[in-house]
Formats: C-alpha cells, structure tokens, sequence
C-alpha cells in the first residue's frame, strides 16, 4: 500500500469522540442492553464473567447500533435510499435504520444466508437481491446498484460511522462494569471483518485503557487473528466451512485492522464443536438464545482459550437470530459433547 493511501485510510479512522457522538444519535433508539453476571457461568470458568447479550438489541445483534449511526447521518445528508450487503444482521439493521429514516433499502444477502434473517429483513420492508457467495461479489452487486439508483452504500464494517456505532457496546461495558465496581480485565468479542471489535476497543482505550480486547473467530476463518500476528491483511482461501455465518468475512477490513493492529490482543479461534457446547449452554443454563456467530466469545471462555480463573472477563453476546433447525441442531450436537 502506498503512503498516500496510507494517509488517506489513516484520515478517516474513527476515534473514540465518535463513538460518543454516536451513544447520542443512537440514545432513544437503540436498546441500552444490560451487562449481565450468572453463577453457572462464574462456576464453570472460577472467574467473573461480565456477559453483554446484545441478543436483547433491536433486531437481534449489534448491528442496528452502527446501521442506524450511518443511515440517519445519510438521511441529514438528503439520501433517499441505500444498498447494503449482508448474510443477515447487518441487512436487519439497516433496513430497521432506513424505515426509521424514511429511506428506501435494497439488501443483497447470500442464497444460503438463515432463512430467519431473510425473512425478518424482507419484514421490515427492504428489497431483497441474493446471490451465491462462493460464486458471486456481493461488492460488485451492490456497486452496480448504487451507480445505477443513485443510493448509498452502507458497508457491513468498513465504515466510519459503522464502526463508531457498533463502539457503543464498549462504551456501555465500561460504563456498566464501572457502575458495579468490576471492570474487566479482559473483553472478548465476535470478531468478522472487524467492526465491533475495533469500535469496541476504540471506547475501551478511552475509558478503560488497561483493559485488553481480544476478538474471536470460527476455525478457517480467523484472518483477523492470523493478520494480527502477521502485523497485515490476510485473507482465507474460502474453503473452509462453518456454521457461524455472521462471522465469514474474507478478510479484516481496511479501515478496522489498523484501529485493531494498535489497540487489541491476539486473536483467539473457537471450532464450531465448541460453539454447539456454546449454544447449548446458554441454552440450558442462562436460558439464552444464541446464534453460532454471537456465541463464540462464550465459547472461547468455556472451552479455556483464556484463563478467566479470578479475573474479571466481559464477552459479548453479538446475536440471537438462529434458524430453529440450527438451533436444534447446535443443542444436539454440543450435549452429546458434554
């Protein structure tokens, strides 16, 4: 990469001042999700674990608060409608965020994305395009589109304003976790192409700055982890298959790795035997839905990856829009493990 590109990447890099400015925009609107303590889980780890269910959130995920950041700064702008490409949580944000606006929204999500997601999407009254994602650029659709229509484009995490919006749930865990007298040592997050990971450590650095954030992802696909260790982006090679559909993103995103280079911890894998064992025991004992991507960091502390014995750990929930038959699956799957 050049450094002129460098320059210009290095410009339009959040800080934690946005992420504040989007708390404001979002106060109102998005769900204040509690920050939760379960004796189960405390039991299981010998530690203090701090759970964000942001299954509670409009939607179902996180990604209402960074959709909503960018879509009403759109519709300041005069937008009248966007694009956005999605296997599901980001495309409910923003056609929740675009109905709330008065805007229109066309969402390209994969065929093979759950059909809850589809469904849920399609309800809030957004345009649904699928594609094949082992065949076709969903970037490519979605560029076609904003030429041809004259929208927006609102990118899953490689934006701005998206990251600053998804840095609230951080921002809420300092809050919180201050509130109650136990800030974390560690906070662990779902980790994709890197937004919510990098909007959270952005408000972390503020307001917690001893706290380490640590993403986590599905085995084959953890190209954060492995760009983080190598010190650039790496991408993975697609062959790899995992249930943990929020989370298969091909590489970290230009404008998240470097906010996560300089501010997060080694990035931590989970298989998708340890997400079952993870899905069934918020199931069985935190009486939780959880979807595979949103239980990775649950099932990072549940299978060792960190050693939480008297420490304080937070880790986030991102999401709870499963199909039941995954579902179900998921709980089969991870009580003949246990």
């Amino acid at each position: 990469m050049n450094s002129s590109r460098i320059a210009e990447l290095a410009a339009r890099l959040p800080t934690a001042a946005d992420v504040d400015q989007a708390a404001e925009r979002l106060a109102g609107h998005a769900v204040l999700t509690p920050l939760l303590r379960y004796p189960a889980l405390d039991a299981r780890t010998d530690g203090r674990v701090l759970v964000k269910p942001e299954i509670f959130q409009r939607n179902g995920s996180f990604k209402f608060r960074g959709a909503y950041n960018k879509v009403v700064s759109l519709a300041a702008a005069g937008v009248r409608a966007v694009v956005a490409y999605s296997s599901g949580n980001h495309a409910q944000g923003v056609a929740d965020a675009a109905r709330l606006c008065g805007l229109a929204a066309t969402i390209i999500m994969p065929s093979d994305a759950p059909a809850m997601k589809i469904a849920n999407t399609r309800a809030l009254g957004a345009e649904i395009i699928t594609y094949d994602r082992r065949r076709e650029d969903r970037e490519a659709i979605a560029e076609r589109l904003v030429s041809r229509n004259g929208a927006a484009l609102v990118r899953p995490y490689d934006d701005p304003a998206v990251i600053a919006g998804q840095g609230t749930v951080g921002r809420e865990i300092a809050a919180q976790s201050g509130a109650i007298g136990m800030a974390p040592e560690l906070v662990l997050v779902p980790c994709g192409g890197g937004g919510l990971t990098a909007g959270c450590a952005l408000a972390l650095e503020a307001a917690l700055p001893a706290t380490q954030v640590r993403p986590v992802e599905p085995a084959g696909f953890d190209d954060t982890a492995r760009s983080l260790a190598a010190g650039t982006r790496l991408g993975h090679d697609g062959t790899a298959r995992s249930f943990c559909d929020a989370l298969l993103a091909a590489k970290p995103g230009e404008l998240t790795f470097p906010i996560n280079a300089r501010l997060v911890g080694p990035g931590l894998v989970v298989s998708d035997a340890e997400v079952a064992a993870a899905i069934e025991f918020g199931y069985r004992a935190l009486k939780l839905v959880i979807e595979p991507g949103g239980a990775v960091a649950l099932a990072a502390v549940l299978a060792g990856k960190v050693d939480c014995r008297d420490r304080t750990v937070a880790i986030v929930l991102s999401g709870g829009n499963v199909d039941p038959e995954i579902f179900c699956a998921a709980l089969a799957q991870g009580a003949a493990g246990s």
